[in-house]
């Protein structure tokens, strides 16, 4: 693990390397962040130590957090604080907190009757789900299919397609993979 001295000394380097990797010029960069060309060579050059005041644009203009922005070390706390996210009568919980990429969330079905009427879906892509409890009905094109609990899905989402409880009296559950495709289910925080 590296001392906090040597995180530091490559904090500027590693601005250097992200901005080169995004073909992003000095002067393109200062002005996408209000910075000032010099100060931001200074700081890729391990000149000067950068501020919060100037990591924060920096962070925003990559798209990245601080903590991957400078790889500050891990704190051993593994937990992924989890926000509940609501659309279209389902209940979406992240498992996980990378952004882009493939996603895994465990989706909460309510009761049949608590849900709206089904909306058919079809985009490019694959999509996984595991059923966790309960019965999910899976509807592809015409076809009818239920899966208990342990049973899991898989099929090309060029196919339209919808998933909902199949039980009146209790909530179903399953954990579902989604790539960047699939993503397009637009899911935003309650």
């Amino acid at each position: 693990m590296e001392d906090d001295e040597t995180v530091l000394q490559n904090v500027g380097p590693r601005l250097r390397r992200i901005r080169q990797a995004r073909g992003v010029t000095l002067t393109e960069l200062a002005n996408r962040t209000g910075l000032i060309p010099s100060t931001i060579s200074r700081i890729e050059r391990g000149q000067t130590r950068p501020t919060l005041e100037q990591l924060l644009p920096l962070a925003r203009t990559y798209g990245v957090a601080l903590d991957e922005l400078v790889a500050a070390p891990a704190t051993g706390d593994p937990r992924v604080h989890l926000r509940l996210v609501r659309k279209h009568g389902l209940t979406f919980v992240p498992l996980g907190m990378q952004s882009g990429g493939l996603q895994a969330y465990k989706v909460i079905y309510p009761p049949a009757f608590q849900l709206p009427p089904p909306r058919y879906h079809s985009h490019p892509g694959r999509e996984w789900f595991y059923v966790l409890s309960g019965t999910v009905q899976l509807v592809l094109d015409s076809t009818r299919t239920e899966l208990a609990a342990g049973e899991a899905a898989e099929f090309s989402t060029d196919v339209p397609h919808w998933i909902g409880n199949a039980r009146e009296d209790m909530p179903s559950e399953t954990i579902a993979i989604y790539g960047p495709q699939g993503e397009r289910l637009h899911v935003t925080d309650v």
